[in-house]
C-alpha cells in the first residue's frame, strides 16, 4: 500500500490525526527533504524508517520503493510542506504504483495554493494552478501574456529571490492589475497583500522578500 500523506506547510499543528497514525504505521517514509521531514517525525515521536525521495533521484528511488511494496510493504510519501504531487514529483511515483497495481490511498490535508485561495477574497468556483513561473525572464513574461485575459482565478508559487521580478513583469505585461500575496501561510509571520502590482513592488522593495510566496489574480474583481 502508498499511502500520499499530506503535512504541514508551517504550523506543526496543521497535521490530521490519520496523517500521524498513518506515519507511525508504515514500514517506510519516503520523503522530498529527510531533514525538513524529520522535524515534524521527532516533534510527534515518530521513530520510523526514512528514505529520500526528490526531483534528482526520482527515477532511481521509484523502482526501489516499487520493490518495496511489491514485497507488501507500507510507504508513506510526504514532500517537504502540504500534498505530494503539487510541485513536487510525488506525481511520479504515484503513477508507477498505478502502472503495477499498487493500492494507492490519500490522506489528505492542507495545501498552501488552497490556503491562499481562500484568504485571498477572490473568485474561488473557477481557479487554475500554474504552480511556478519560469525563472528566465522572457518565458516568465510569455506565460504570463498567455494568461492575460484568463478569467479563472489564477494562483502561483514563488521564491523569494525572484518575488520582484515576477511582480515587476505582472505589472507590465498585465497592466498593473492587482494580485493578491500571500507569504509564510499558517506561519509566525503570515501576510497577505492585496494591491496593484506596482505597490506591491514598492512595498516589497522597502521590506525585503522573506518565507514562501503564493501569487493570485482574477480578472472578474
Amino acid at each position: 500500500m502508498l499511502y500520499i500523506v499530506s503535512t504541514p506547510i508551517g504550523n506543526l499543528k496543521d497535521i490530521t490525526l490519520r496523517a500521524l497514525e498513518t506515519l507511525k504505521s508504515v514500514d517506510l517514509i519516503a520523503a522530498e527533504d529527510t531533514r525538513h521531514t524529520k522535524i515534524l517525525l521527532d516533534h510527534y515521536e515518530i521513530s520510523k524508517p526514512i528514505t529520500s525521495f526528490f526531483e534528482h533521484n526520482q527515477l532511481k528511488k521509484a523502482d526501489y520503493l516499487l520493490g518495496l511494496l511489491r514485497a507488501g510493504k507500507t510507504i508513506a510519501l510526504v514532500t517537504d510542506a502540504g500534498t505530494p504531487g503539487i510541485s513536487d514529483p510525488g506525481f511520479v511515483m504515484v503513477k508507477l504504483a498505478q502502472e503495477n497495481h499498487i493500492p494507492i490511498t490519500v490522506v489528505p490535508g492542507v495545501t498552501a495554493c488552497i490556503s491562499a485561495l481562500t484568504a485571498s477574497g477572490l473568485p474561488a468556483h473557477r481557479f487554475l494552478f500554474e504552480g511556478f513561473l519560469p525563472p528566465k525572464a522572457g518565458a516568465r513574461r510569455n506565460k504570463l501574456l498567455a494568461l492575460k485575459e484568463e478569467k479563472a482565478t489564477i494562483i502561483f508559487y514563488e521564491s523569494p529571490h525572484r518575488l520582484l521580478k515576477t511582480l515587476k513583469d505582472m505589472e507590465e505585461v498585465w497592466d498593473d492589475q492587482t494580485i493578491v500575496v500571500a507569504r509564510e501561510l499558517t506561519k509566525k509571520f503570515e501576510e497577505i497583500r492585496k494591491d496593484k502590482a506596482s505597490a506591491l513592488i514598492e512595498y516589497f522593495s522597502e521590506h525585503p522578500p522573506k518565507g514562501e510566496f503564493v501569487l493570485l489574480r482574477c480578472l472578474e474583481i
